[in-house]
């Protein structure tokens, strides 16, 4: 099979997420990783192709090697380290980011991937994958042991699912994963600090409230490598954005426990007035909305003169129908939901959640991607 592996990204017909090949369990031997299941692939792309010398360019995280004990066989893990060494197999931090960068090279970018990932956390970076039925190709498990490869449509996502895809990898990243993929909420919902005086990335008058990083289950500083001290209960947060004819006009952040006036010119909130064309403002209330958090639940409440709607959003941030918002009673205001206080000016949420938001999606939302991107450092909630 080496000599169906160039070495050169340039000369491969076929890129492989190989990550995600060998931990696929449905295919080939059982275990958590196995290396048969790529060899299974490539004999698929021969198939496919009627080329037995058909060129594969094979692309792994660090992690995978990393997690040698796992695998099946453990030759595998020898064998994969000198394709490694040998440069038949390109070894990176993230190895969803660098086969996207590959497929947009102009020498690749006719160069079709086998993968099973959705990669819904890189559709903001790279929108061409929404909708993508002939770039990505998925192994599935064929007759007598064999793998057979089905072109993998991508689908639309919504910005719910790939928000909530970017806090499953920030999650992941920093190890705040329970084994369910679960966030650990006793972590998260803390605030931290560093025991290095001059540190202050977990200083909550920063602005940035940075997620530690656990390291043997202990909260951990991501630069000193110490461990961090409880510095008390973190209030939750959301952020509201206002969009003007489409476009993101103004963020605004709203805390646990607070109560928030939405419109014109209130005398105490959030004032929209300099956003607007004078005709646009002329048909919002001084007041118009209040944005009210208790037990980590945002809700919105109608005191408008001119009358507001809301459409809600579905689990995967699917908008419903516009309906009439019930003056002066509160209406849950959640993840994808909007809510248009004149035609053109909409009030939504943004990506990041509450922390019991947060919690209460893992345990009821979809499932997120099967190998999520590395989140930048550092990482934070906003």
């Amino acid at each position: 099979m080496e000599h169906n592996l160039p070495g050169a990204a340039d000369l491969a017909d076929y890129l492989v997420d190989l990550s995600n090949v060998v931990r696929d369990r449905s295919l080939g031997a059982p275990g958590a990783r196995s290396l048969d299941r790529f060899r299974l692939v490539v004999r698929a792309l021969v198939r496919l192709t009627g080329d037995p010398d058909v060129p594969v360019y094979p692309v792994a995280d660090a992690s995978l090697l990393g997690g040698s004990r796992e695998f099946t066989d453990p030759r595998d893990a020898a064998t994969l380290r000198r394709w490694v060494e040998e440069g038949l197999v390109e070894e990176v931090g993230d190895a969803d980011r660098r086969i996207l960068e590959l497929m947009e090279m102009t020498s690749a970018a006719h160069t079709r991937t086998v993968t099973g990932d959705l990669l819904t956390g890189h559709r903001r970076e790279h929108p061409w994958i929404q909708g993508n039925t002939d770039r990505f190709l998925k192994p599935v498990a064929g007759p007598s042991g064999s793998v057979r490869l089905v072109p993998l449509d991508m689908g639309v996502r919504t910005e719910a699912e790939i928000s909530r895809s970017d806090e499953l990898a920030a999650f992941k990243k920093q190890g705040l994963l329970k084994g369910s993929q679960q966030p650990i909420s006793a972590v998260i919902n803390r605030f931290w600090r560093c025991p290095e005086r001059r540190c202050s990335l977990y200083d909550p008058r920063s602005g940035r409230v940075l997620l530690p990083r656990m390291l043997r289950g202990v909260p951990t500083c991501e630069v000193h490598g110490r461990p961090l001290a409880d510095a008390g209960p973190r209030p939750a947060m959301a952020q509201l954005k206002a969009m003007v004819d489409g476009g993101c006009a103004a963020r605004y952040t709203v805390e646990e426990g607070s109560r928030t006036a939405v419109g014109r010119n209130p005398a105490d909130g959030i004032a929209l007035y300099g956003l607007l064309a004078p005709k646009v403002a002329a048909r919002i209330s001084r007041e118009h909305v209040v944005v009210s958090t208790t037990d980590g639940i945002l809700r919105v409440r109608d005191v408008s003169t001119y009358g507001t709607r809301m459409r809600t959003a579905d689990r995967r941030g699917r908008p419903g129908p516009w309906e009439r918002l019930p003056r002066d009673r509160d209406r849950r205001f959640g993840l994808g939901d909007e809510v248009e206080l004149a035609p053109g000016v909409v009030l939504t949420r943004s990506g990041r959640r509450f922390p019991a938001e947060l919690a209460a999606a893992w345990r009821t939302g979809p499932a997120g991607p099967s190998a999520p991107p590395e989140a930048s450092l550092p990482t934070s909630l906003r």
